[in-house]
């Protein structure tokens, strides 16, 4: 297949796909093309360019892969596309910097195998080698916020929320509406699953840092602000009650706190003296009861999306199997 081509591949079963997004990986792309193709030899790697500068789609090819070119840059446009694109039984995704061993995928692919999970992580923090390969500042400190946000705001506690190497099923893969355009797309992934009642399971697996001259496109603070927008951004979206309910309370206790001493003092003197701090108070009031309305009708609204989203997902399975 040419590089300008799109597969459009009709699964047989038991088909994997790897799915490798790749970004100016010229040191890297071959050894990892031929990696997964030695360990899972009846697999296809699909290796989706997104503009690099360098020779990372000629390696690709030449190491076996498929080569896609995507224009649009980030790594959510290229796994939105891959997706959309890509047909398999199961998928495993994994980034083109060689950080992660091709012999973990089989690992990864067994639970959905199985029927076991709907997703799998790769664990790469349980077993310490992520802390002992990775030197880059704040990346654990990172991993660890965004572990607690979701555990606290989702109900669910992931081992690792970051990693770029993970597996699902077609099912899930075909019914992921993946709206992220850069790094937080594993934040939308480990969310998604988890808000849709998917089966996750988790492997852990060894972690290795680049080699030297390979260099990583992952800003600590830009792409972390990204992250933590995303999660809010799905917080209003999937939990939009306990958000705005949360909202609503906050601004009700400042009214009254702001308020009582304004009544205190009407009922002691018959007189309203501070008339601008009584409208403050009234006014948070207001605000904490619109924004109590507004979190129950987004509720609704979000409940009969998930409705149908599960009528979708009932649909995949008729389809897919």
């Amino acid at each position: 297949m040419s590089q300008s081509e799109t597969p459009r591949s009709t699964a047989d079963p038991g088909e994997v796909a790897i799915l490798v997004p790749c970004y100016n990986e010229a040191i890297t792309v071959e050894k990892v093309v031929t990696d997964f193709r030695r360990v899972m030899p009846d697999a296809t790697v699909y290796v989706y360019d997104n503009n690099s500068t360098d020779n990372t789609a000629e390696l690709a090819e030449r190491a076996g892969a498929v080569v896609v070119r995507e224009p649009r840059q980030g790594k959510g446009h290229v796994v939105r596309q891959m997706l959309r694109d890509i047909d398999a039984d199961y998928y495993v995704m994994v980034d083109g910097d060689d950080t992660y061993p091709a012999e973990a995928a089989p690992a990864l692919v067994a639970p959905l195998v199985a029927g076991e999970a709907d997703m799998v992580v790769g664990d790469r923090l349980s077993n310490g080698t992520y802390g002992e390969e990775n030197d880059r500042a704040f990346h654990g400190f990172g991993n660890d916020l965004v572990r607690w946000l979701i555990k606290h705001i989702y109900g669910f506690e992931y081992s690792d929320v970051m990693t770029g190497y993970r597996s699902f099923n077609r099912v899930f893969a075909k019914t992921l509406p993946v709206t992220s355009s850069g790094f937080e797309i594993e934040t939308e992934l480990s969310i998604h699953a988890v808000d849709k009642a998917w089966r996750v399971a988790e492997v852990p697996i060894d972690y290795r840092d680049r080699p030297e001259g390979s260099e990583s496109k992952l800003s600590t603070f830009s792409d972390g602000m990204k992250v933590l927008k995303m999660i809010m951004s799905l917080f209003k979206d999937y939990r939009p009650m306990a958000l705005f309910g949360w909202v609503a309370l906050i601004l009700v206790v400042l009214g009254f706190v702001i308020g009582l001493p304004v009544v205190a003092d009407f009922a002691r003197t018959g007189l309203v003296d501070r008339l601008p701090t009584a409208l403050l108070a009234v006014g948070l009031v207001l605000s904490g009861l619109m924004s109590l309305v507004c979190g129950l009708i987004l509720d609704t609204v979000v409940k009969g999306t998930r409705k149908q989203y599960e009528l979708e997902v009932i649909e995949a399975y008729r389809l897919f199997g």
